[in-house]
């Protein structure tokens, strides 16, 4: 099983990102689960829901605790939130920064772990850019297609279909492709340095 743990702020679609994120392993014919956590309920406030990906039925239903992945919807929260709290030592991480781990402070922290597996894309830009709005999540979910190779970009493009429509669906699978070619070249990069 595979479980990833998403981290953002009420308004940034933390819980929609885990739900598309099911339902791209669904359509890939696994079983999957997503749910969120809440606080307070309202925007601004940090946010955290989790998707559980496997190939036979999923009878957990707790919070994920050690999660195979990290998708950081919001930086901020790097210093607000133990984030990273029960992060399985080969797992992925994935933030929405246009800074390195090393702007972000975190070269240290992440010292022994895969390079290729610690990806930032700027995710609210590409919202912007191919959405008009700043919503990082969906092109979070473009990003960790390319980092995890857990699910595919096809998956997460019908995934976008299933939930929105029209202008809204082909901007979101604009974001999600561009952002899956960034982490696909930082990953390159990053194994070219190793």
């Amino acid at each position: 099983m595979f479980q990833v743990r998403i981290h953002g702020r009420g308004g940034q679609g933390v819980v929609t990102a885990a739900e598309m994120l099911s339902i791209a392993a669904f359509e890939e014919g696994r079983h999957a689960q997503a749910f969120p956590s809440f606080g307070s309920e309202r925007t601004g406030a940090p946010v955290v829901a989790f998707c559980r990906i496997a190939d036979k039925e999923i009878r957990l239903r707790e919070p994920i605790m050690e999660p195979d992945a990290l998708i950081i919807q919001d930086p901020t929260l790097l210093h607000q939130v133990d984030v990273f709290a029960g992060l399985k030592k080969d797992g992925y991480i994935l933030i929405n920064t246009n800074k390195t781990f090393e702007q972000l402070g975190l070269s240290d922290f992440l010292r022994d772990w895969h390079p290729e597996r610690l990806c930032t894309v700027s995710a609210t830009e590409l919202g912007m850019k191919h959405v008009g709005r700043p919503m990082p999540n969906v092109p979070l979910l473009g990003g960790f297609a390319a980092v995890s190779g857990i699910i595919k970009l096809e998956s997460v493009n019908k995934a976008i279909r299933d939930k929105f429509s029209g202008k809204i669906a082909e901007g979101n699978i604009a974001g999600a492709a561009e952002a899956f070619k960034i982490v696909r070249a930082e990953m390159k990069e990053a194994l070219s340095h190793a």
